[in-house]
């Protein structure tokens, strides 16, 4: 993985953030450089795993499926095998430490009643380094921050990279658990290998693709760590809204170039939003102005983030995977 990009590497990793399938062609249009240029910057980030493109289902779409951000208060000297048992389960999206070095935020996609059950009173209190935990059920997850591009384009690129308008989600199909599988694995995959995976045709593979993403079914991720980017302030702030704000303060966070991920929760906080600011004091400017101007918003927690363990469903390949004591968290 690299250690710096360059301003046009840097640019190029937000065109493939806000748009994880372009091609090569439609991101030099982007960005008005040559082909060329692209494919010999982007090919070997690729490479190397400095950028990983991967599937994130939509829970609300999908029966059955809870899904929940828990915040584990931990022992500081087992946090780390604790995180890395959260991150190698199949059920977890997201896994950060963060504050202090004792707690850890984890995003759940539980299969049902059954399983959150397990983990809530099984499965955590059978685990010795984990002191507290609470459960914030995810309510409404708003996609607008899913095109987040780190401030790096102008609002004309952005504007060329608009996405294609939605439609009502396609009806399930037999085809969609290899599909999705594929694309997890790596969401780049041609056309023809997705095609090769579920069993059927490449315009098939391509145009059901095409509707699962235009029906919000999934989303696709381009996974970077943000510090190449230029941001070394990621906190995450569990904000108070009035009840009756709560889905326009949503929506209006949630477009803002500093978020990239913001959902309504159970809880006393009801809106949790991920924050990825250039430094402490972009932060901080944040909080005071574009927060401190919401009259509905209440109260404020921030959460800074230490480190990650897992996003958007991959593990980050600095926690390899190992044996971990706490063998009850590490069932998926």
């Amino acid at each position: 993985m690299r250690h710096e990009l360059d301003e046009t590497d840097r640019r190029i990793v937000a065109v493939l953030l806000a748009s994880p399938r372009a091609s090569w062609r439609e991101v030099a249009h982007c960005l008005e450089l040559s082909e060329r240029t692209v494919i010999r910057r982007v090919i070997p980030l690729y490479a190397d795993g400095t950028l990983r493109t991967t599937l994130v289902r939509n829970p609300a779409l999908i029966p059955g499926v809870i899904p929940i951000a828990l915040r584990i208060h931990c022992r500081p000297s087992k946090i780390r095998h604790v995180a890395d048992a959260l991150a190698h389960r199949t059920d977890t999206n997201f896994v950060d430490i963060l504050g202090g070095g004792d707690e850890i935020t984890a995003v759940f996609f539980l299969d049902g009643p059954e399983a959150r059950n397990t983990l809530l009173l099984r499965d955590l209190p059978a685990t010795d380094a984990a002191v507290s935990w609470t459960a914030h059920t995810l309510l409404r997850v708003f996609p607008s921050a899913f095109r987040w591009t780190a401030g790096l384009l102008s609002p004309e690129e952005s504007a060329r990279l608009a996405p294609a308008s939605p439609i009502a989600p396609p009806p399930p199909l037999t085809m969609d658990a290899a599909l999705m599988a594929a694309l997890a694995e790596n969401g780049r995959a041609t056309y023809a290998d997705l095609a090769h995976h579920a069993g059927i045709t490449p315009l098939t593979a391509r145009r059901h693709l095409d509707a699962l993403v235009r029906g919000n079914v999934v989303r696709l991720a381009t996974e970077v760590d943000l510090t190449l980017l230029g941001i070394h302030a990621e906190a995450l702030l569990w904000i108070t809204v009035l009840p009756g704000a709560l889905e326009e303060t949503g929506q209006a966070l949630s477009t803002h170039p500093q978020v990239r991920f913001t959902a309504a929760t159970t809880g006393p906080a009801n809106l949790l939003i991920a924050l990825a600011a250039t430094d402490l004091d972009a932060l901080y400017t944040f909080v005071t102005t574009t927060i401190g101007a919401l009259r509905q918003v209440t109260a404020v927690e921030i959460t800074p983030m230490l480190a990650t363990a897992k996003r958007t469903g991959l593990i980050r390949r600095a926690t390899p995977p190992k044996t971990v004591p706490n063998r009850s968290l590490g069932r998926p």
